[in-house]
């Protein structure tokens, strides 16, 4: 069974919750430093590379949990012949990459 999606199929394993948790942590401190930037009326240049960085941390975590959900939960679906998984990761694949 996949352990991506709580509501189709088994819940993500501790670890890997705590992965994902620390990762947002992580993103969550950015986005405070460049709250700070911002008040101390830093450069904006300095500012702007701040967000790319946030921007990049966010599409890597959408990459890893978008590959787990496909090496699982699509899979698995495909294989009990639910192919509109299918559709539902072109739905997905199309919000994500705007």
């Amino acid at each position: 069974m996949a352990d991506c999606c709580k509501h189709k199929k088994d819940p993500r394993s501790e670890e890997d919750i705590k992965k994902i948790v620390n990762r947002l942590n992580r993103i969550e401190g950015q986005i405070g430093g460049i709250r700070k930037m911002v008040e101390d009326n830093r450069y904006c240049p300095e500012i702007i590379t701040q967000v790319s960085a946030v921007q990049s941390s966010l599409n890597s975590l959408t990459k890893e949990i978008m590959a787990t959900h496909i090496k699982s939960c699509v899979v698995d679906d495909i294989k009990a012949g639910k192919i509109e998984a299918v559709d539902e990761l072109c739905e997905l694949l199309k919000k994500t990459m705007k």
